[in-house]
């Protein structure tokens, strides 16, 4: 029988915190921008969030979705080689004069190469090579695009390439932007990892990683930059601090430098609206075990780590502690057995959990009249 006890429902530890709105008075001179917690979604902080806007090479990241779905449905795998054909050469490469990997006409790229082109360097080429070889088409490719984006959340979104170079129709929210962030970030763990590489050379040619957050922000290690004439100097950021996950997306800024500044602003203002709070020390109590058959009917359960989270006032009032354990125990009950797990719970989402041991040991009653009274106790009322 697995038994939960809930040991707070609205947990009230650290100092009191003032309430904040969704902006608290914060201001931002990008023309779209949202900020959420990675962990929860929890919306931190949007300026016409749902406005429609020319992402530019912000869309690469759902190219990247669905190359990821397919490494993880094994369709796809990192050392297959993909074909450049000449419209991803000519649209793409070099003599198209935007951002390119320079992968060379008929040449075979492996996959992997791919996608560090198109995270590191946010090439082009890289992009529709991905998209020819995977659906046959870009065109086919952007379809699915948009049929996928949709399912995770982001409503709006419409894609007409693999790219986000200008076309008519190719629109979505820095909403949208943020949902297919969040997913890469929960969801691939293991390829998440590409968005932090500070450079990546193919055909001979270096090219730095354009995310201005990784050279000089804590904790940054993604995502991706955009931009054309059209919608300006925009930025999908994401960073961790003390534990927490990050991710913001600005739209419409007016240069590389006032993209940098924007984007460490907001993140630190939302870092500010956490405060760590100690929850458990290694050792502490954190609740009961009910014993069948022994010479004590409960043993106290103690935490085998700190547990230490970082929360916003209204997640503090909110956020429930549970313990959760097999039972009842079955005497005799040695102690520090590991016999479950304490769970730090906000918005239906575990965002801390240790492990929890027996704090003494429970000797079995021999009695047959105690251990049938126990039978009887469990069998009308549970653990």
């Amino acid at each position: 029988m697995l038994c939960l006890a809930v040991l707070s429902s609205a947990f009230a530890g650290g100092a009191a915190l003032s309430q904040t709105t969704s902006a608290d008075g914060y201001e931002t001179r990008a023309r779209e921008a949202i900020l959420i917690d990675a962990r929860t979604g929890r919306v931190l902080f949007e300026k016409d969030a749902d406005k429609l806007i020319a992402p530019a090479s912000m869309s690469k990241l759902m190219t990247m979705v669905m190359v990821f779905e397919a490494l993880e449905a094994g369709k796809l795998s990192l050392d297959q080689q993909f074909k450049v054909s000449e419209d991803a050469w000519r649209r793409g490469g070099a003599m198209s004069g935007g951002s390119t990997m320079y992968a060379e006409l008929n040449s075979s790229v492996r996959l992997e190469d791919l996608i560090k082109g198109v995270v590191v360097q946010s090439a082009n080429d890289a992009c529709i090579v991905i998209a020819e070889n995977m659906a046959g088409s870009e065109v086919a490719f952007a379809s699915r695009m948009t049929e996928r984006a949709r399912e995770l959340g982001a409503a709006t979104a419409s894609f007409r390439n693999a790219t986000g170079l200008p076309e008519t129709g190719h629109v979505m929210s820095v909403r949208d932007l943020s949902v297919m962030a969040r997913h890469i970030v929960t969801s691939f763990p293991k390829y998440y990892g590409y968005y932090a590489i500070p450079e990546f050379t193919w055909n001979g040619i270096r090219q730095q990683n354009r995310n201005p957050l990784l050279k000089d922000y804590p904790g940054a290690d993604g995502m991706k930059t955009g931009y054309t004439k059209e919608a300006g100097y925009g930025l999908v950021g994401s960073a961790i601090r003390d534990g927490r996950r990050l991710i913001m997306v600005i739209a419409g800024l007016n240069s590389i430098n006032e993209r940098r500044q924007e984007a460490q602003s907001l993140l630190d203002w939302g870092f500010r609206q956490f405060r760590s709070i100690d929850v458990y020390a290694k050792g502490d109590r954190v609740g009961q075990a009910r014993v069948w058959g022994g010479r004590g009917r409960h043993v106290d359960l103690l935490a085998d780590a700190p547990v230490k989270v970082a929360l916003t006032a209204q997640e503090q009032a909110s956020a429930d502690i549970k313990l959760v354990y097999k039972g009842p125990l079955l005497a005799p009950v040695t102690a520090g057995t590991e016999v479950g797990a304490v769970r730090f719970v906000v918005d239906g989402v575990t965002v801390a959990e240790v492990p929890v041991s027996t704090a003494s040991a429970v000797e079995a009653d021999r009695s047959m009249w105690s251990r049938a009274l126990d039978s009887l106790f469990i069998m009308a009322f549970g653990s």
